[in-house]
């Protein structure tokens, strides 16, 4: 059974029949919460999805993640040492993700631990990289989808649209699994 993995309850709304994770908010509790859950049972596929801030995109638009960007890490050119910023979905999962839901972007998407702290990309959360580099350790299967609340730059959260995103993702994640069943 694929397993739907969230920072919330209400991100998995519409995961009915699926096994569900709630990861906890953050990329800290993602890793952890994820790892765990994938080292007590090794599903065959992981669907990673939540709400995000865009930079120009208008809530409530879908996002599939074509890369998971670690954006917490500052770069540095003389670093000895390779470290993993990025995080890829698997291509199987992500082209059925784009049959199911055509209407969605594909698009890197930032994770970072700070709002507005995902300035690399048009998208940003808060526990993608963590959840799919989880997956990718454990030789799981990942995608991520995410439903855009609110610009990044506003400030103001009662301007945010939490509900119309909650809303996308419950509509989307039905025909999600439904694809990828």
């Amino acid at each position: 059974m694929i397993l739907v993995v969230a920072a919330t309850e209400h991100e998995l709304e519409g995961a009915d029949g699926a096994a569900t994770l709630v990861c906890g908010i953050g990329p800290v509790e993602a890793a952890a919460a994820t790892a765990r859950a994938l080292a007590l049972e090794r599903p065959p596929a992981l669907v990673h999805v939540g709400i995000a801030g865009a930079k120009t995109l208008e809530p409530p638009a879908l996002v599939l993640g074509s890369e998971a960007v670690y954006c917490d890490i500052a770069p540095d050119p003389g670093a000895v040492l390779p470290r993993v910023e990025r995080a890829l979905p698997d291509s199987a999962l992500l082209a059925a993700a784009r049959a199911a839901l055509p209407e969605a972007g594909v698009l890197p998407i930032a994770t970072c631990a700070a709002i507005g702290g995902g300035s690399a990309c048009e998208i940003e959360g808060m526990e993608g990289f963590a959840v799919l580099r989880a997956a990718e350790l454990a030789g799981v299967p990942a995608v991520e989808l995410r439903a855009v609340s609110n610009l990044v730059d506003e400030r103001d959260r009662s301007r945010w649209r939490f509900e119309d995103a909650l809303a996308a993702l419950r509509e989307a994640l039905p025909r999600l699994l439904a694809e990828l069943q």
